[in-house]
């Protein structure tokens, strides 16, 4: 009884640092998906429509990224971009080595869902005249929207596990944030477990907004 007792008055006194450590996780997973949906959207459309040089250049961009381990883009935003003039703080750097990774897996994502409508689609749309913009927004687009949802759901969680990484180069993300309580109180069990408590808590709200739009977009039976 003593010791939840104590656990409960550290929680108390670390509540302001874990919910610092909280929002910088959830700001970093927000903008990573968000900016790495949208390039992974034009990385999807160059792989499908795009001509044989531009297609070429794309795929050896996503494979090249999705081979490599996310760790090593994180230092290379933070280490390598500064050598050549670029510089960036660990939060920015860190952003910008998410996005760069999602944004390779959503461009696959829609690649197939895209490739897997079939052509009589858009030649039916052709044939009424409508233009490549109109035909994407109104006929492409909400068939492989349905269809890539789940998967981008899971590539939204995976970022916000990949932002643990981050504290490797200073960002003080929930994990780092964790961490220094932990050094302090020694209580690793109990803090590791809110911290993974808190991890479930943001992908479980991804999940539950890839439903609501699964939902908003399912066509009526």
């Amino acid at each position: 009884m003593m010791d939840l007792s104590a656990f409960f008055e550290q929680i108390w006194l670390a509540r302001a640092v874990i919910l610092k450590g909280l929002g910088v996780t959830v700001s970093i997973s927000l903008l990573s998906i968000v900016i790495g949906s949208m390039l992974g959207v034009l990385v999807g459309l160059a792989l499908v429509y795009g001509n044989r040089v531009l297609r070429f250049v794309v795929r050896a961009y996503v494979d090249f990224i999705r081979g490599t381990p996310v760790l090593v883009l994180v230092l290379a935003s933070y280490y390598v971009l500064s050598t050549i003039g670029i510089e960036l703080g660990p939060f920015q750097a860190g952003v910008l080595a998410l996005a760069v990774f999602c944004s390779s897996h959503v461009g696959e994502i829609v690649r197939g869902g895209l490739q897997a409508i079939p052509t009589g689609q858009t030649e039916a749309a052709k044939a009424i005249g409508l233009t490549f913009g109109q035909t994407f927004a109104y006929v492409l687009w909400p068939q492989a929207l349905r269809q890539f949802l789940p998967a981008w759901v899971n590539t939204s969680a995976e970022m916000v596990k990949a932002s643990t990484l981050l504290s490797v180069i200073g960002v003080a993300e929930l994990l780092l944030r964790t961490q220094e309580i932990i050094s302090r109180n020694f209580m690793s069990l109990q803090f590791y477990f809110v911290a993974g408590f808190l991890y479930f808590v943001i992908n479980y709200g991804i999940e539950r907004f890839g439903k609501y739009v699964e939902r908003k977009t399912a066509v009526p039976s």
